[in-house]
């Protein structure tokens, strides 16, 4: 198995799992409901709109998104089992003929050129294993003067402890990190123009909080947990902490970037 396997095959199996989606929250990044919000509202949408969703998971932001603005929603992900949930409750919502799922690869994404007005992509980029190739595709699958939002954890990657640095570690959005002027030259490389960007450190701290009590509580009851289960929470503790450490130091955060795909004479 390649690397890059490796790495879609954890992340699928994390992000799949019931386990995680206790811990961080239905939305699986920080920010959640509000942040998504934000990032939506930027990016100009109303019923004619079709936004991609990139990385959608169980489509929890593409449904909102379809939901609040009237818009037509594909949401992408690799996880089949968390497209057949997105799907089940695009339909018990009423939002099945304005959202669809499809299976693919952020490096290659399952749509035509030009094919979108939008493009949302939260908490995933850094998750990528060549993120120059996927920033490439999110351009290009956007039509020219389309706008892009997206939020991604940002880090020194130098500068993080040995804890942060492990494959746990980059499963959970955090070893593959980059600054955020890093992830502002990549986007711009690949055909944006980056408008603006927000650091978004209390939304890391917010959850990171919440993510600690409940390991915290995991921990209480060990006892009553499958064993694959319990041996992971004192690792947990561990990243928990070291990430704590490493946003009081400056060298992690999140943030959001917003831009517009260059017109193509200019790209």
């Amino acid at each position: 198995m390649t690397e890059r396997t490796t790495l879609q095959s954890c992340c699928v199996d994390a992000y799949s799992s019931e386990a995680v989606r206790w811990l961080v929250g239905d939305s699986l990044h920080p920010g959640g409901p509000a942040l998504t919000e934000r990032l939506a509202h930027s990016l100009g949408l109303g019923p004619s709109s079709t936004v991609v969703d990139v990385a959608c998971g169980r489509g929890t932001s593409a449904l909102a998104v379809a939901a609040a603005f009237g818009c037509a929603v594909v949401g992408v992900d690799l996880a089949e089992e968390s497209l057949a949930d997105a799907r089940a409750r695009a339909d018990g919502a009423g939002l099945s003929e304005r959202v669809r799922f499809l299976a693919g690869d952020a490096e290659e994404l399952p749509l035509p050129d030009q094919s979108v007005d939008a493009v949302l992509c939260e908490c995933a980029l850094c998750l990528f294993h060549d993120r120059p190739r996927a920033a490439a595709e999110l351009a290009r699958v956007l039509r020219p003067g389309g706008r892009l939002a997206l939020s991604d954890v940002t880090a020194d990657a130098e500068a993080l402890p040995p804890e942060l640095r492990t494959l746990v570690a980059r499963v959970a959005c955090i070893a593959g990190a980059e600054p955020l002027a890093e992830t502002a030259r990549l986007l711009e490389d690949a055909g944006f123009v980056v408008d603006r960007t927000e650091e978004h450190r209390d939304a890391l701290v917010e959850l990171v909080d919440r993510v600690e009590a409940r390991l915290r509580f995991a921990r209480l009851i060990a006892d009553r947990l499958p064993a694959a289960l319990a041996g992971h929470v004192a690792q947990g503790l561990e990243i928990v902490a070291a990430a704590r450490g490493a946003i009081d130091a400056g060298t992690l955060g999140y943030a959001a970037v917003y831009g517009l795909r260059r017109p193509t004479a200019d790209a």
